[in-house]
């Protein structure tokens, strides 16, 4: 397509959003359709093309200028200056698949809030707030349940690490649904807690295998709502309050892992609000706003709150009351907020393509509806991880990631950081089908 004309163009298209319609030109930049030097159509045009405003419009247009994929002249209008974008990309071992790590390039600045942050009164006062009150203030709306106590952690890994700690109880299993969170078996084999893996539908974690590990003794229940790492799961209201009818009759507390937070596109569900006297919640924010803002947050049952806060150094660490305040402004602005939702869409995406990608490669893929990953079925999963990481491809197996046996081999690829663009993704789609068949060879030069 050389010069286009708004006609022509919204054929094309099928967005109604910025992000959207700047993912979708996007594409067919890059795929040729949209040819070096072919001049786009007048924002007021293909706004009452595709029945959309002149800002949305206008913001798409300064997306694709800003990922360098269009200039605006004065009297040329907005033309494409490249299509070829293959010379940027790191390779895939410059891609994370493995640590389901975010795009930092999609988190808003932090500059303004730590500025804020530091003008706050009380900030290097002697002494600790383990949650300060303006980020209560922004978090208690977020919650899905009445939380009696809340405090910060340094992070999603470190809040879901004292949440557990304070449910755990000498010589008694919990109950996980499956998969569990990367890594975090393994920090649960170090503490020496054993584990009942709850096996999940696409409603979330089987009530039945759950009343199963409370007869066995389970102590505590921790389970992701939002399915964020699962291959189909993501908790509907009904199987809540199912979970919530087998969780009542027992003892066990409760652990909620929102590890996504504000990028989630699942909808907020809880067995909290049934029982909210034996539940808490690990809300984190590193994947939206950026790993160095180091807060999370926990909340629900006081004495759990208690017992998690008292894991951390013995009561007397907290986090920084400036990351504190920091977090609390980001969540009051609402062009951070914008940039987040664009980031959700823009994952969103990427994890469509991905997922079409493996599937179109002859692979048998999964990837549920609010996660951040895609599962591989493969006859041998560590044989062919070990051959994709002799090509840069470092991905992650099932059996880190499940207590109970699997009938299939599988592979865990995060899409997170995966490039927008369907030649790369079809190239490493080729790739592990290539290891799935055997025929890529480990080699070791």
């Amino acid at each position: 397509m050389t010069d286009s004309s708004s006609v022509e163009l919204v054929d094309r298209l099928t967005a109604r959003t910025a992000t959207g319609l700047a993912a979708e030109i996007s594409e067919l930049i890059r795929s040729g359709d949209l040819l070096h030097g072919a001049r786009l159509p007048t924002i007021r045009s293909v706004a009452d093309a595709v029945g959309v405003s002149v800002g949305t419009v206008a913001e798409a247009w300064a997306t694709l200028r800003q990922e360098g994929l269009v200039e605006t002249r004065r009297r040329g209008g907005t033309r494409i200056v490249g299509a070829e974008r293959r010379s940027a990309f790191p390779g895939w071992a410059g891609v994370d698949l493995l640590l389901c790590s975010p795009d930092t390039r999609l988190q808003p600045p932090l500059e303004p809030a730590l500025l804020h942050a530091l003008r706050q009164p009380g900030v290097n006062a002697w002494g600790r707030e383990h949650m300060v009150g303006a980020l209560q203030e922004q978090v208690a709306p977020l919650w899905p349940f009445a939380a009696e106590a809340w405090t910060s952690a340094g992070g999603g890994t470190e809040g879901l690490w004292l949440a557990t700690r304070a449910v755990i109880r000498p010589g008694r299993p919990i109950a996980i649904d499956e998969p569990a969170p990367p890594g975090f078996l393994a920090t649960l084999a170090e503490l020496g807690v054993e584990v009942i893996g709850i096996p999940v539908d696409d409603e979330g974690a089987l009530p039945g295998a759950l009343e199963s590990a409370l007869a066995a003794g389970a102590a505590a229940f921790l389970h992701q709502p939002g399915g964020p790492f699962s291959p189909r799961a993501v908790l509907s209201e009904a199987r809540a309050q199912a979970l919530a009818d087998v969780l009542e009759g027992s003892d066990a507390a409760i652990v909620e892992d929102d590890s996504l937070g504000l990028l989630s596109t699942a909808p907020v569900r809880t067995v909290g609000a049934r029982l909210p006297h034996r539940t808490v919640r690990v809300l984190s924010f590193c994947k939206s706003f950026g790993l160095d803002l180091r807060t999370s947050v926990i909340g629900g049952a006081r004495h759990l709150v208690d017992r998690a806060i008292s894991a951390r150094s013995g009561g007397v660490g907290s986090n920084s009351r400036i990351l504190q305040h920091a977090l609390a402004a980001m969540l009051r602005d609402e062009a951070a907020l914008r940039t987040v939702e664009a980031a959700k869409e823009r994952y969103a995406l990427r994890r469509t393509l991905a997922v079409s990608a493996l599937r179109d490669a002859g692979l048998t893929v999964r990837s549920g509806p609010g996660s951040l990953v895609a599962w591989v079925e493969v006859p041998d999963e560590r044989a062919t991880a070990l051959a994709l990481a002799t090509r840069g491809i470092i991905v992650d197996v099932g059996a880190t990631a499940f207590v109970s046996p699997q009938p299939v081999g599988l592979l865990r690829l995060s899409t997170a950081q995966l490039p927008e663009d369907p030649g790369l993704l079809d190239e490493l789609a080729q790739l592990i089908a290539r290891a799935v068949d055997g025929d890529l060879r480990v080699r070791f030069d």
